[in-house]
């Protein structure tokens, strides 16, 4: 019985997951100096439901509550492939493995690290609003 539950959970994470990679292109983002929040979205080649949906609810708040402040540079929006070689050093940076969301603070030259990937798996699924909610908020206290 044992055997058989382990072999549902493999089956289940194996196709629970798809090979789609995020729409949009990803820009070469050059480095940027000065204070700052960076938002990091880090994703793989296999994306699960709760995976795009991450991706999907950031950036939604992202443009819907701080599209001036991207466009002034105070906010930096990075979707970052982990698997891929070139982003290999910001992965081990930040101890990436799977797909996670960072929401980082920098000011004058120190990186404040927030990591919302447990909360964002535990929401992005069950509580849309809760999710965006705490995001938002996240955003606001760190500008």
């Amino acid at each position: 019985m044992k055997k058989a539950l382990v072999f549902l959970v493999i089956i289940l994470a194996f196709f629970g997951c798809s090979k789609e990679s995020p729409k949009a292109s990803q820009p070469k983002v050059k480095d940027i100096n000065g204070d700052r929040i960076e938002v990091l979205y880090f994703f793989g080649k296999n994306r699960c439901i709760s995976c795009m949906n991450i991706e999907r609810y950031t950036k939604e708040v992202l443009d819907e509550n701080f599209s001036k402040e991207i466009k002034e540079g105070k906010i930096v929006y990075k979707m970052i492939d982990y698997t891929l070689k070139e982003n290999e050093r910001i992965a081990e940076k930040y101890e990436v493995a799977w797909s996670s969301l960072l929401i980082n603070k920098w000011q004058n030259g120190v990186e404040t690290i927030n990591d919302m990937t447990a909360f964002s798996f535990d929401h992005t699924n069950t509580n849309e609003e809760t999710f965006k909610r705490v995001i938002t908020e996240k955003i606001k206290s760190l500008l």
